[in-house]
């Protein structure tokens, strides 16, 4: 009895050990960002905010930070369009190759992002897609999809039925009881899987690259300065995308224990 404790005790270290080895790196990033220096340089000789000052006064940077957020709004609201349904359609329907539309909507995830990019761009070159804000839109929407049926499907499985059957029984019709029970009761879902669509989109570098052409999104203009030129400045902008994630993570967190009380 007395080994369990003690066993527990060592697993929780070493996994605090391991979490600390990972995340170094990113908490390195954080004291270059303030540096003094006018070059990379860990430790700082000195603290400034100037390199964040450069971000902001920087018209292509904030450009490329504007366009990367109203993309990945859009292909949240897209993906959430096209994967409700089908999550829906995977959870509830009863239809001959139901399986194939899983496996078919699940294998962005699984097909390298560097495959897929190919493929797109020589489909969207054809369609002289290549630089459209659109264009990046559907190749992100592609990505996200995933994502979004995997959670709602969870939050379906989950869900009481005899909800919207009461409903229906006191005289809703499917519609009602999907406006008015099923889909706010599945807000936490929605919300998640919206949220996750959005940040897929917002650090996807491999298919900007292909697609984005001139209009830089976010990552493809931090993935040019780095091979172009290092300065602290992709440090600063760095540690904004790290606050937005975490930002995000914590949201989807929350909204997912809401789905777990709801729930029980």
């Amino acid at each position: 009895m007395k080994g369990k404790p003690l066993s527990r005790r060592l697993l929780i270290v070493a996994g605090a050990l391991i979490y600390l080895f990972l995340m170094l790196p990113i908490l390195v990033v954080f004291p270059i960002s303030l540096s003094s220096a006018p070059y990379l340089q860990f430790p700082p000789p000195g603290l400034s905010w100037q390199w964040y000052e450069r971000y902001l006064d920087d018209p292509q940077w904030i450009d490329a930070t504007w366009r990367s957020l109203y993309i990945g709004g859009a292909t949240a609201v897209l993906a959430l369009l096209l994967g409700v349904p089908l999550a829906f359609s995977l959870v509830r329907g009863r239809y001959f190759g139901r399986v194939l539309v899983d496996r078919l909507a699940l294998a962005p995830i699984i097909v390298p992002t560097i495959i897929l990019s190919v493929a797109v761009y020589g489909v969207f070159a054809k369609l002289k897609l290549i630089g459209a804000w659109y264009g990046l839109v559907l190749a992100h929407t592609v990505l996200a999809l995933p994502f979004v049926v995997l959670v709602m499907t969870a939050g379906l499985r989950d869900f009481d039925r005899s909800l919207e059957q009461a409903a229906e029984g006191l005289g809703a019709s499917r519609w009602r009881t999907l406006s008015r029970v099923t889909l706010p009761l599945l807000r936490p879902s929605l919300v998640s899987a919206g949220l996750l669509a959005f940040i897929s989109s917002f650090d996807e570098v491999v298919v900007a690259l292909f697609l984005a052409g001139a209009n830089m999104t976010l990552p493809k203009k931090m993935f040019d300065n780095i091979l172009m030129e290092i300065d602290p400045t992709i440090a600063s902008v760095s540690v904004i995308q790290i606050l937005l994630v975490t930002v995000v993570m914590v949201l989807i967190g929350r909204f997912g224990r809401g789905l777990r009380d709801s729930a029980r």
